[in-house]
């Protein structure tokens, strides 16, 4: 039932579609990093909460642990949150990294620019989560001029990240995001 209402929601009310690899939630990808692009607006949220309720995937994400307070905290926990201390001093990559560690299903969904504004440079933790953790990559744009979100193939990373990022880079060329100035 709500799959049904979230595709009415997703395809009729806002006009949106998917394409390229609608089956990554099969078994063979249940653990990867899932990156989204261009993260511009809050609006990108409810976009991704609909396309993995349509494409019958659990996805992970974390936040800052204030998140993660009432009243708001089992809600965000319940679509698969985990909060993260941004303590300073921490190795967060290796900490998200074992998060992968005794799952059979863990999909964590990140967004490389760090921030809902405008960036000239992605960072690089999400690449390097995936690289420890040894999972793949998996890519979908937030494209709001054409309403699609784009789905890749899984990518694994190699030890050429020059190349990987511009490969990666590649895949979101020509997106732009709810706000098309923070592209």
């Amino acid at each position: 039932m709500l799959k049904q209402i979230a595709k009415f929601i997703y395809f009729k009310l806002l006009g949106w579609q998917i394409s390229g690899n609608e089956n990554f939630s099969k078994n063979e990808v249940s653990k990867s990093v899932i990156i989204a692009l261009p993260h511009t607006s809050w609006h990108d949220f409810y976009i991704g909460v609909l396309l993995r309720k349509i494409a019958g995937v659990k996805t992970n994400f974390v936040g800052k642990k204030e998140l993660f307070k009432w009243p708001f905290g089992y809600y965000f926990r319940s679509l698969g949150g985990t909060p993260l201390d941004r303590t300073p001093g921490q190795n967060k990559v290796e900490a998200m990294a074992q998060l992968f560690e005794g799952k059979d299903e863990f999909r964590l969904m990140l967004a490389p620019e760090g921030t809902r504004k405008k960036v000239t440079k992605w960072k690089t933790g999400f690449y390097y989560i995936a690289k420890n953790a040894g999972v793949p990559i998996i890519m979908f744009t937030l494209d709001f001029k054409n309403k699609k979100n784009h789905i890749s193939e899984p990518f694994y990373t190699t030890d050429n990240i020059e190349a990987d990022f511009k490969y990666m880079k590649s895949f979101f060329e020509g997106v732009l995001g709810k706000k098309p100035e923070y592209s």
